[in-house]
């Protein structure tokens, strides 16, 4: 019971303190230890710092695969990047026997970053459930499959199937010391453009809205997943907040929200930093707004023919306002094309450039991450 003013002002000076750190709470309220430990660390470190992401860049790099603690990024720094892309496109669409190599070579993946302590973040780019075209929209071929696949849909059922596989894999990927790693898992990104089934040109917004809302429940309370962080990214097709959420599934079912962007970058030798800078800033506001995790989840410039393109493109646009964003990522580097990739390797002119981006303070990498799956108090400190 509190007797004296003095009382009352301090109890309230404590709520206000950590009000921030107890209402940053994510969507799933049974996430595993380590996944609350995950949150809390990159809502903390986002205030002073980035992680560095690279997608499949410990699976293969710019002419080689599958070779044990491999990445360009290393061989050019000597640390892995601090987030990790994978995918789980060979999850469905595919024989049995191939899904199940696929599951099996990703589980290492997976088990391999989580053991050394670096992050994993998942894309999704699944083939369309409902006819050929892949995973992405080919005209007189692809199904409108959003519609088809929410409950109710002509292909729900088959829907939940993939799900199960994406569950079963999310619970099986344990570390060293027995605990699941935890995953930030980015479904239907890009939504905002036409080039994949689930774009904006082939689903209504209260279809898009109801999948996304099945698939978070269908994971998290029915096949009891606790080990994802759910990631909500468009493409850079925004101005203004409320574009930016024109298809939001609401707070409830996000727990992090994200753009990816190569338009605004240098794409086919355009800049237009103020713009990619300002679609950056109304992320990271939402995100602080809603107290949300924020990220750069998708970016990059193929073949990297600017030389300073890290330091004086993208270092430059993420320090140039107060935005808060938990990682940064950039494409794949491609095995066999000799021009299809986005992280330096060794000899390449970036390399230079890269290692000033590399020794920033404001980046981090593999080796400069620690405890990010250990309890703190309160998740501060």
């Amino acid at each position: 019971m509190i007797k004296s003013y003095k009382q009352l002002i301090f109890a309230v000076s404590i709520c206000l303190f950590f009000l921030p750190f107890i209402s940053a709470a994510q969507i799933d309220k049974n996430a595993t230890k380590e996944t609350k430990a995950l949150y809390r660390y990159l809502k903390k470190t986002s205030k002073k710092h980035i992680l560095f992401g690279h997608q499949h860049a410990t699976e293969y790099g710019h002419g080689w695969s599958g070779e044990r603690d491999r990445s360009d990024v290393k061989s050019v720094t000597g640390s892995h990047p601090a987030v990790i892309g994978v995918d789980f496109s060979g999850f469905s669409g595919r024989p049995k026997a191939a899904i199940d190599q696929a599951v099996n070579a990703l589980k290492k993946n997976v088990i391999d970053t989580y053991n050394r302590g670096g992050v994993t973040t998942v894309a999704w780019h699944f083939s369309n459930p409902a006819s050929k075209g892949g995973f992405y929209w080919v005209d007189t071929v692809s199904a409108p499959a959003i519609s088809l696949i929410k409950p109710g849909g002509s292909h729900h059922e088959k829907y939940k199937e993939i799900l199960r596989t994406v569950g079963d894999f999310a619970n099986s990927v344990r570390g060293k010391n027995g605990t699941l790693a935890p995953m930030i898992f980015r479904p239907f990104h890009e939504f905002d453009g036409g080039w994949f089934w689930w774009g904006k040109p082939h689903c209504s917004r209260e279809d898009f809205v109801d999948v996304w809302q099945f698939t978070v429940s269908y994971l998290r309370d029915s096949l009891g997943v606790h080990n994802f962080i759910y990631a909500f990214s468009p493409d850079n097709k925004f101005n203004t907040e409320e574009e930016f959420l024109e298809r939001y599934p609401s707070d409830k079912w996000v727990d992090m929200v994200g753009m990816d962007n190569y338009g605004d970058f240098g794409r086919d030798g355009k800049y237009n930093l103020e713009a990619g800078v300002k679609k950056l800033k109304i992320v990271s506001d939402y995100a602080k707004k809603a107290n949300k995790l924020a990220a750069f989840t998708e970016t990059g410039l193929e073949s990297i023919p600017n030389p300073t393109w890290w330091t004086e493109t993208l270092l430059k646009a993420l320090k140039t306002e107060k935005i808060n964003l938990s990682y940064v990522l950039v494409w794949r580097n491609d095995i066999h094309s000799p021009t299809h990739y986005y992280a330096p390797y060794q000899g390449h002119s970036s390399v230079p450039d890269f290692l000033n981006f590399y020794n920033d303070p404001y980046t981090l990498f593999e080796k400069d991450l620690t405890k990010v799956y250990k309890k703190r108090f309160l998740g501060i400190f």
